[in-house]
């Protein structure tokens, strides 16, 4: 982003000297932080890997307190479409899954996801 910024004054000197205008321009300009990709990623949720969450092995501890079970999914895309699945799973305890960059991530009832690799 780009700002810039200008200020015009006028200088008056003992009569009969003639007005003169003095313009001064700044110009600032500013470069936008990239968005934090996250290493945890909480347990319910839909993420993008390398947009939302970094790529690697992340590790839950299972399901969140009073879950029947903890559900992941990874895909191709975030259609929701069943061909789109490239792997998930159901846990009862801990577990681990490998994410790559451009996937979908979804989890559902399940504890934070803790990048580990």
């Amino acid at each position: 982003m780009t700002v810039t910024a200008t200020a015009t004054g006028t200088a008056r000197a003992a009569a009969p000297a003639p007005t003169v205008t003095v313009t001064k321009t700044a110009t600032v300009t500013a470069t936008p932080k990239a968005a934090k990709v996250a290493a945890t990623v909480p347990g319910d949720g839909t993420y993008l890997v390398g947009g939302d969450m970094k790529s690697g092995t992340y590790k839950t501890k299972g399901p969140a307190d009073g879950s029947f079970g903890c559900y992941w999914e990874r895909a191709k895309d975030s259609s929701g479409e069943l061909n789109s699945i490239i792997a998930n799973d159901n846990l009862n305890g801990s577990g681990l899954v490998t994410v790559r960059k451009g996937e979908t991530f979804k989890s559902s009832g399940c504890q934070d996801w803790v990048k580990v690799s």
